[in-house]
């Protein structure tokens, strides 16, 4: 089935992006952490040092788990966490032929707890994957994009390698510009075609013939 491609009033990058950014750095997130994601957390954690600590990457809001499976292929000498708030999607089927790779944990949790308790952690993952998250297109669901969050501020200071994919140009555009802003470092959105898509989303948006949209940044490891 083709996607329809995303419809939205808006045009260009939210006028109030900078702004509300600016001020979710200013005023750090304090919403109580639940006890569940607490548990989720610490068993994702055991999973990655029962398997050495290697160096971690986030597949943040994985879905089914595609990506994930791929990204521990691809990074053998990593340990992939895919992480997703819905049962149902984890449990689905992924499509994936052949025995899936071992360096990988699934972990159904809420994200916005998630990133703050690696942070509090001490964990600094090598890199971070946000693969096709929900647009929220309509002007006044900015708040609801992950650069527009509260939590988003969690996001950078985590560091490593942070890429954002999208079929819709201006999510990664802000997503581009929230990340210099927080970071103060040069990142700009770019399209890019693949022949190996890694997502079941990616899948289909390249089947329905969208342009495919990403932004990359290398934060380094922090100390």
């Amino acid at each position: 089935m083709n996607s329809t491609p995303i419809s939205s009033a808006q045009n260009g990058v939210h006028d109030a992006l900078t702004e509300l950014v600016a001020r979710h750095v200013a005023h750090p997130f304090q919403k109580p952490i639940t006890d569940y994601n607490r548990r989720s957390f610490d068993a994702s954690m055991a999973a990655w040092q029962a398997a050495g600590c290697a160096p971690l990457i986030l597949d943040t809001g994985c879905g089914v788990g595609l990506s994930t499976l791929h990204l521990a292929t691809r990074h053998p000498d990593h340990f992939v966490i895919g992480i997703d708030q819905s049962a149902d999607r984890l449990a689905r089927q992924t499509q994936w032929s052949g025995e899936p790779p071992r360096n990988l944990c699934f972990v159904r949790a809420d994200l916005v707890d998630y990133w703050r308790l690696a942070l509090q952690a001490g964990v600094r993952p090598a890199q971070q994957y946000l693969l096709y998250p929900n647009p929220w297109p309509k002007i006044g669901q900015l708040a609801r994009r992950w650069h527009g969050h509260a939590v988003f501020p969690t996001i950078v200071a985590l560091g490593g390698r942070i890429e954002c994919r999208s079929n819709w140009r201006i999510y990664i555009e802000e997503f581009a510009q929230a990340l210099q802003q927080v970071s103060a470092r040069a990142v700009a959105a770019e399209q890019f075609v693949t022949d190996a898509p890694i997502t079941p989303f990616e899948r289909k948006y390249l089947a329905s013939g969208h342009a495919l949209w990403r932004c990359r940044l290398d934060l380094g490891v922090a100390p």
